[in-house]
């Protein structure tokens, strides 16, 4: 199997977050050029007709603030997922869709659905305890990070606004955790020291034997110092007429 040259996920980072912001704004665009509403292609819990709004229910928003709030959040997780995830990017992004939208067609309130908040919270959830599980320490930092700045969202998974779908959040939410705990991630192996081995030997260090039985560093072990016979001796060769001439 050829292996996927590496500019091809350096890609994925850039054009893939600016697909899903182009995405949204392209339909709240071509509704408001078309004169149109699309609001009831959202998830309509517990209805057949309802759950087409599973795969189109995030690509449609009832406003521009609305718009704006799921922008910038989703540009930045959707590019630390493909960036931090490369090989988990794909599957948590379509799972998460997935999941989120059966979970708010399972337990929401009869109203329609829509907006691309429930994928924000797959990839908040996602990012965050995918990098609690793995301890992996420049994982863990990122989702020290995803916290400080997204760690009040945590609050509209429960019913404490009217007119938000906090089923949808709970569900991206629970979906992310899920996702999280099922994809197994590539980490990379932590470096192994050569003290660390079984067989090390110190006194086969060559470092260490630059330290005497006290612990004192020496520049030089005293075999490494030049012998007699072994240093330099420079000698200088004058002709007769170069010594009439400094004289």
């Amino acid at each position: 199997m050829r292996e996927t040259p590496p500019y091809r996920y350096t890609d994925a980072v850039v054009l893939v977050p600016l697909f899903l912001v182009l995405l949204i704004w392209g339909v709240f665009s071509l509704e408001m050029r078309l004169g149109v509403n699309w609001n009831d292609w959202g998830i309509y819990p517990r209805t057949l007709r309802g759950l087409r709004g599973i795969v189109t229910s995030p690509w449609i928003h009832g406003s521009v603030g609305h718009l704006y709030n799921n922008s910038i959040p989703l540009v930045i997780l959707s590019a630390a997922l493909f960036y931090f995830y490369r090989d988990l990017a794909w599957k948590t992004l379509l799972w998460g869709i997935l999941l989120t939208g059966i979970l708010t067609w399972a337990i929401g309130r009869p109203s329609y659905h829509i907006g691309a908040s429930g994928l924000i919270y797959v990839l908040v959830s996602f990012i965050f305890f995918k990098g609690v599980f793995t301890k992996y320490y420049r994982l863990v930092a990122l989702s020290l990070v995803v916290v400080f700045i997204y760690g009040s969202m945590l609050w509209y998974i429960f019913p404490i606004e009217d007119g938000i779908s906090w089923e949808g959040h709970l569900g991206g939410f629970m979906s992310g955790l899920f996702l999280a705990l099922v994809l197994k991630a590539s980490i990379p192996a932590e470096p192994k020291y050569p003290w660390e081995a079984e067989d090390y030997r110190e006194e086969d260090d060559p470092f260490m034997q630059h330290f005497d039985k006290d612990g004192n560093f020496i520049e030089k072990k005293p075999e490494d110092a030049p012998s007699p016979s072994q240093q330099v001796r420079v000698r200088y060769h004058y002709r007769e007429g170069d010594k009439a001439d400094q004289d």
